[in-house]
């Protein structure tokens, strides 16, 4: 079957089930955007390519499926590149397509040429220049397939604009093999011995869950290992939801910002089995202080991961379901009664508190959970990131996975609204509640747009406390309190810009106020944007400084 480019982007697109795409068009994909409009493809239309890139990695997110976006060349594939190393970082499954000058203009550069591969080679799971028409079904079928499996990422394919209208035999392949890529999913037999071995004589075994549990879907293997052995647990910010919130042995957060309990019993604890988490430095404090009693299972599918900044003692490549499923067929637990006992000892003693809302003034912590109250803990949360999003892994309730959707590795401003869209997409009938802050609102508000025009039924809760927030609280506390460009003095009325748009706005200033303005926003169809105007000065506590161990923490009520 002969077919143009184009027409076989399409073809591999409908192979691969794919039921929406997000994008931006340009000069170097019109031809691919004409197909579009011939077969109806559901498209999402972005304002700008950060917000499609951020929209289709929240769907991959929510719906476990490879997000896919579509952008033209030079400055719109260039704009994608925070969202490609966003996704990069928390091993997020996306096809992104980018067009290219006609293959003749490739280097000579050309009008709104960009070597996007050479770009993209670092943040990329893999990419590819699509050089010539027979070579596209197939590099299309290897995309989706690098994609989603092994330790799943984005993978970019760069297409140019004269391949697109060439015409060619179409033929999609069913089954690919990649010579050097054979992921391995099965753990080695010994090596889960020995694991057992450790964990049957261990008195304080702690389990230590990241988002590697969520992506194969190990929640339930999690909590059958947790349950069996009687052994806490604590989650990562982006393994949020992988076990309960009021499970009663989940110990919250670790690290920087993480609870009293998770801290101490990572440092007391004599067995770390860490799951799909990858000793991120924001968890791990200063290296050397941390876990110094305990002996280290190491269960990742990527063996780069595992000794890269922690030694482990019992490393374990594979899928972490699988392998937590052989663990569990031969599982014996020890003795670990005084320590489950001496753990909740420390929840009941060193709780996450903060100081009560007082007339005039109030707390964001309160807002958070409020939210979480009215939406009875279900809804998909996604953030963007500084206080705010701290604020949601402390005090949001989250109870199944891929419920909180947030940029963990690399941090990005504007992530959270775009996301949230997609994530609405994806699950149109589930409440989507976006929390952001007054600085990173503005870095995608213009996907209000986006929102009103699909009417996209996103509720937006802004923290408004006129800062840049995370970075304020490191100025007050590690530079003296001078705050060198983090007023955000000359924001707009949130609630009139939601408006403009053709959004719902509501503010609350009170804590009087909260509780209706959430119902109302939680009640009204469409769109709708919550401006809450909390303690500008409020700081993300317990804290540790940076270069300092885990169990230093600045917390409390101070």
């Amino acid at each position: 079957m002969k077919l143009t480019g184009a027409e076989m982007v399409l073809s591999c697109l409908e192979a691969e089930k794919v039921d929406v795409v997000f994008g931006f068009p340009g000069g170097s994909v019109l031809t691919l955007y004409d197909e579009i409009y011939k077969k109806g493809l559901r498209h999402i239309l972005s304002r700008h390519e950060q917000g499609a890139i951020h929209a289709a990695d929240g769907y991959a997110r929510a719906s476990g499926k490879p997000g896919v976006v579509i952008a033209t060349s030079g400055p719109g594939a260039t704009n994608l590149v925070t969202g490609i190393a966003t996704a990069y970082m928390d091993s997020i499954p996306l096809v992104v397509i980018t067009g290219q000058v006609a293959r003749p203009f490739i280097g000579t550069d050309a009008f709104q040429e960009a070597d996007i591969t050479g770009i993209t080679l670092p943040i990329t799971k893999h990419n590819y220049l699509v050089k010539e028409i027979e070579e596209l079904p197939g590099i299309f079928k290897e995309a989706f397939f690098i994609a989603s499996t092994g330790r799943q990422g984005p993978v970019l394919i760069d297409l140019p604009k004269d391949l697109q209208v060439e015409e060619g035999e179409f033929r999609y392949p069913h089954q690919i093999e990649i010579y050097g890529y054979r992921p391995t999913y099965e753990g080695h037999a010994g090596q889960i011995s020995k694991a057992l071995a450790l964990i049957k004589k261990a008195r304080k075994p702690l389990i230590y869950a990241g988002g590697g549990v969520i992506t194969s879907g190990a929640h339930q293997e999690l909590m059958e290992l947790s349950q069996t052995g009687t052994i806490p647990v604590t989650t990562t910010l982006t393994g949020m939801g992988s076990i309960p919130y009021d499970y009663e042995l989940f110990l919250g957060m670790p690290g920087m910002h993480g609870t009293y309990a998770a801290n101490h019993a990572i440092n007391e604890s004599d067995l770390l089995i860490t799951i799909g988490a990858r000793f991120d430095d924001r968890v791990t404090g200063k290296i050397e202080h941390f876990a110094p009693h305990a002996r280290i299972i190491h269960i990742d599918i990527d063996p780069a991961e595992i000794g890269k900044n922690i030694v482990a003692d019992i490393p374990i490549v594979g899928d972490v379901r699988m392998v937590l499923k052989e663990i569990l067929k031969r599982f014996k637990s020890g003795e670990t009664e005084d320590w489950c006992k001496k753990i909740q000892e420390w929840k009941a003693a060193h709780p996450l508190r903060y100081k009560q809302t007082e007339p005039g003034c109030l707390k964001p912590q309160f807002v958070i959970e409020e939210l979480d109250r009215l939406s009875d803990g279900d809804a998909i949360v996604t953030t963007d990131v500084g206080q705010h999003q701290m604020w949601t892994a402390q005090y949001f309730r989250f109870k199944q996975p891929r419920t909180l959707i947030t940029s963990g590795g690399l941090g990005t401003m504007g992530y959270g609204f775009p996301a949230a869209i997609g994530a609405q997409v994806a699950f149109p009938g589930q409440l989507v509640i976006c929390i952001a802050g007054d600085g990173s609102f503005q870095m995608n508000s213009q996907e209000l747009a986006t929102a009103v025009h699909y009417q996209i039924p996103v509720k937006v809760a802004i923290i408004n406390n006129k800062y840049l927030g995370m970075v304020r609280q490191w100025q007050k506390m590690f530079y003296g309190g001078r705050y060198s460009q983090t007023s955000m003095d000359g924001s707009p009325d949130f609630v009139r810009l939601a408006e403009a748009y053709g959004a719902k706005g509501y503010r609350a200033t009170t804590v009087e106020e909260v509780g209706p303005v959430i119902e109302k926003a939680f009640n009204t169809p469409g769109p709708v944007l919550m401006d809450f105007h909390v303690d500008p000065e409020e700081n993300v506590l317990p804290m540790v400084a940076p270069n300092t161990s885990i169990v230093e923490m600045i917390g409390g009520d101070e």
